[in-house]
């Protein structure tokens, strides 16, 4: 990716990952102190795991997007985060998707075992919401508002979202569910998180109605181009480059864009969407420039 729109998304990316992981180091530190011995251990590792921050960064943008402008909301980002982190744990498990490689290091559940790892990502979804609350207390916002947060970030990593989704996902392993299945399961395994995130920075920004329905329109489209554009990394890049095993996807009989479309379909329907999710802040009159400038990273990144 070259021209602007790459300077405006790394910058976007830089500005979240430097309100994000400080907050996430020094959970790592906590959580280590606070449970001690092999989970403790087990769940700060999980926490130190490097990533792009892409989901903080949607925090970030949609916040600023609606004139947004207190530091504080690196808090919001890193709860996105540790409700991410405990999803990777999971979905390397064995029982899913039996990964020993996650962000160019060993999984969790190998480090450490399944057990541990499985407890580890339980605990995870309630340090994400002790974190989102000590964020919304910075950011000044009311009790009111911080419910509806909640609300939004635990619907996405429950039943209702990224739960939900990886069931459907796994019950599709060795079939076809046509594109209309496909799309079912990941606005919820991998859209529901994106959705929250961009959800999150409006309320956050006090974003009005109709700011917080563009924004979650948005969101909706680029949760299902990232997909897109992860099925196509699985299929056409190394694992040095992912940092985790390639062709998993393959591997495990994965229904997937690339397997409905081919390689090269998959590339313009990730275009695509990604086009109709930056075309719903159009003449919206939101500070939108950096969210569109990684919306354009998330369907050409190599990694």
């Amino acid at each position: 990716m070259t021209g602007p729109a790459a300077g405006d998304a790394e910058r976007l990316l830089e500005e979240a990952r430097g309100l994000t992981d400080p907050r996430l180091a020094r959970l790592a530190e906590a959580v280590a102190a606070e449970h001690g011995d092999v989970l403790g251990a087990a769940l700060a590792y999980a926490l130190r795991s490097e990533g792009k921050r892409v989901r903080p960064a949607l925090v970030l943008g949609a916040y600023q997007a609606v004139g947004g402008l207190n530091p504080a909301i690196g808090g919001v980002g890193a709860a996105v985060e540790v409700v991410h982190t405990y999803s990777l744990v999971h979905d390397d498990l064995p029982c899913m998707d039996d990964d020993d490689q996650r962000r160019g290091r060993p999984t969790t559940h190998v480090v450490y075992d399944v057990p541990t790892a499985t407890r580890a990502g339980w605990l995870l979804v309630s340090v994400a919401v002790e974190t989102l609350a000590e964020a919304v207390e910075d950011l000044g916002l009311t009790p009111g508002i911080l419910g509806q947060m909640a609300g939004v970030l635990l619907e996405a990593g429950g039943a209702r979202g990224m739960v939900g989704g990886q069931w459907l996902d796994l019950e599709a392993e060795g079939r076809s569910p046509g594109l209309t299945g496909l799309r079912a399961i990941h606005a919820a395994k991998t859209g529901a998180l994106i959705r929250a995130a961009c959800g999150l920075g409006a309320l956050a920004g006090r974003a009005s109605a109709e700011q917080i329905m563009v924004l979650d329109r948005f969101a909706s489209d680029l949760g299902l181009a990232f997909q897109v554009a992860d099925d196509v990394l699985d299929a056409t890049a190394t694992s040095v480059q992912l940092g985790k095993t390639a062709g998993r996807d393959a591997a495990l009989a994965k229904s997937t864009y690339v397997a409905e479309l081919g390689v090269d379909g998959a590339r313009r329907e990730a275009e695509a969407l990604m086009e109709r999710a930056v075309a719903h802040l159009d003449g919206s009159g939101l500070a939108a420039a950096p969210l569109r400038a990684l919306a354009h990273y998330i369907v050409a990144r190599r990694s």
